[in-house]
């Protein structure tokens, strides 16, 4: 099991955890964002000057391209996980994560998709989640 990115709405948020330790605890399960694959995507590169050396009194003019490169939505940065801190905990597991955006947002969606009754540890505060009707 690894580490993984799951965005949990439309502005891109994402909590970043074991997918397993994460759908655990949600009425709806989460897929991690590569699950969406690999793709390719281009860009357009704009006109510049290149210099061959400092004080070069003639730079060479490099036109304006497109390159392709090679895009993969889960992708981190070396070992550091980002995000800001956060632990659900049920009495019976508890389970630590990170999330990227507004700890509100993160709030809601756990509001709104709690499979059981859990407490939300956030850096600065500790709240109490109860279950979705049906869930």
């Amino acid at each position: 099991m690894a580490i993984q990115k799951h965005v949990y709405d439309a502005n891109g948020n994402g909590i970043y955890g074991e997918t397993a330790n994460i759908n655990y605890f949600l009425s709806t399960p989460l897929s991690p964002a590569s699950a969406e694959g690999v793709t390719n995507k281009t860009a357009n590169v704009s006109a510049f000057t290149r210099r061959r050396y400092p004080g070069d009194p003639e730079p060479s003019n490099v036109s304006a391209s497109t390159r392709e490169f090679l895009y993969d939505p889960g992708r981190r940065n070396g070992n550091a996980t980002p995000g800001s801190p956060f632990i659900l905990d049920d009495g019976v597991e508890k389970r630590s994560f990170t999330f990227t955006g507004p700890f509100t947002d993160l709030h809601a969606f756990l509001v709104g998709d709690a499979k059981m009754d859990f407490r939300v540890f956030s850096p600065s505060a500790s709240y109490e989640i109860t279950a979705v009707e049906g869930g």
